[in-house]
């Protein structure tokens, strides 16, 4: 089921954003095979994968890349396949034998998609980092915090996953696109780095026409402006604001119970600090629920500020299903959608070496090669429990 149905995709086992990218491919209707260790298999460091929602909805296959034979099968799934991920450092694919040339080889239609932090090429290609080290500098990190404090680090959602898994997943399905015309599969080296650049272009742009300031929580969609914000209410809770437009700002100011006329005129920066702390002795004199019932479903751009667990539960997720339960674990669902095809629900994620022999066998490998791949400890099947 989905768009990508027919789409068969290799993923080599990683962290990150290398999975999130297999999970919304495999979300989207693509045949995924992930290759793991077969050391992970019964080891401590396996966890229920049950709440790992990463590895969702693809066949996990155990090879030894050790050993010569596991290298043969892998590329034999080449021949079968339309993509290939990996997110190891460069050239660790190559030493093992499964590199772009080695893979084109066998299948010229091959997208060979690259993930990395920073790139296949510059000094710093080859260095160990995570997240926090690729946004910093990409300009982002640094934006991201209040006026006068250290940055504040966003989760790893503008890192890995926006500036890595989603600018991956956009350069394979460009690749595809164009594999249509010319018949040739390439590669697609997407950096963490780069992502999280171009996602700065807007910031970028402003900053060198004079509209955007470097210093942090003082420009309007960082926190500098009072309007666009998060504040405290009476219970603990948070709400936030984000009437950026007079017309916006206008309906929360009356929803709200504030006089406009003797409000600090919001267009006067030396009259925000006051404006902000009316806002915030406002939110505090009710609790987050009161607010809500008061805001929410108006114009005035207001939301409570919900955790993961009050979030399952918010209306509006629930009358679109965003969330699905999955092995009686609560997924993000699928997105987006399409008019014509359903999705449906991921199938659950497996633990390693759950399908090496299905898989394979799956993907065309004969099954008495598959056997003996098994019995000499190549791949790794795990016993059923």
């Amino acid at each position: 089921m989905g768009p990508l149905s027919g789409l068969r995709v290799i993923e080599m086992a990683g962290i990150g954003p290398g999975p999130f990218a297999a999970m919304m491919l495999a979300d989207m209707g693509a045949d995924v095979i992930r290759i793991d260790r077969p050391e992970v298999v019964g080891s401590p460091e396996e966890r229920d994968p049950r709440f790992e929602v990463l590895n969702r909805g693809r066949t996990c296959v155990a090879l030894d890349l050790k050993r010569r034979e596991a290298i043969e099968t892998v590329l034999d799934l080449v021949e079968r396949a339309d993509v290939l991920i990996e997110g190891f450092r460069p050239g660790v694919m190559e030493r093992l034998g499964l590199g772009p040339d080695a893979c084109a080889a066998r299948n010229q239609r091959l997208v060979y998609g690259r993930m990395t932090g920073w790139g296949q090429t510059g000094p710093l290609a080859k260095t160990a980092g995570h997240d926090i080290n690729y946004i910093a500098l990409s300009g982002a990190l640094h934006a991201i915090g209040r006026t006068g404090e250290t940055p504040v680090p966003p989760l790893n959602l503008v890192g890995d996953f926006g500036g890595g898994s989603m600018y991956l997943l956009f350069g394979l399905m460009s690749a595809l696109w164009e594999r249509e015309r010319s018949g040739q599969g390439q590669v697609v080296d997407a950096a963490i780095l780069d992502g999280s650049v171009s996602l700065m272009g807007l910031m970028m742009g402003a900053s060198q026409r004079g509209g955007w300031n470097l210093e942090r929580g003082t420009n309007h969609i960082d926190g500098g402006r009072p309007w666009y914000d998060s504040y405290e209410c009476a219970d603990g809770g948070y709400i936030c604001i984000g009437a950026l437009e007079p017309k916006f700002y206008a309906e929360l100011v009356a929803k709200a119970g504030l006089d406009a006329d003797v409000l600090p005129d919001r267009s006067d920066s030396a009259a925000w600090p006051e404006l902000r702390a009316q806002f915030t002795a406002l939110f505090l004199t009710k609790p987050r629920d009161v607010w809500v019932d008061l805001l929410e479903g108006t114009d005035a751009c207001f939301a409570p500020v919900l955790d993961l667990a009050e979030a399952m539960e918010h209306p509006q997720n629930m009358a679109r299903a965003t969330h699905v339960e999955i092995d009686g674990v609560r997924h993000p669902a699928p997105a987006p959608r399409f008019g014509r095809n359903e999705t449906g629900t991921p199938r659950p994620s497996q633990r390693a070496g759950s399908g090496t022999r299905d898989g394979l066998i799956g993907w065309g490998v004969r099954e008495d090669r598959v056997e003996d791949l098994i019995n000499a400890g190549i791949a790794v099947q795990r016993a059923e429990t």
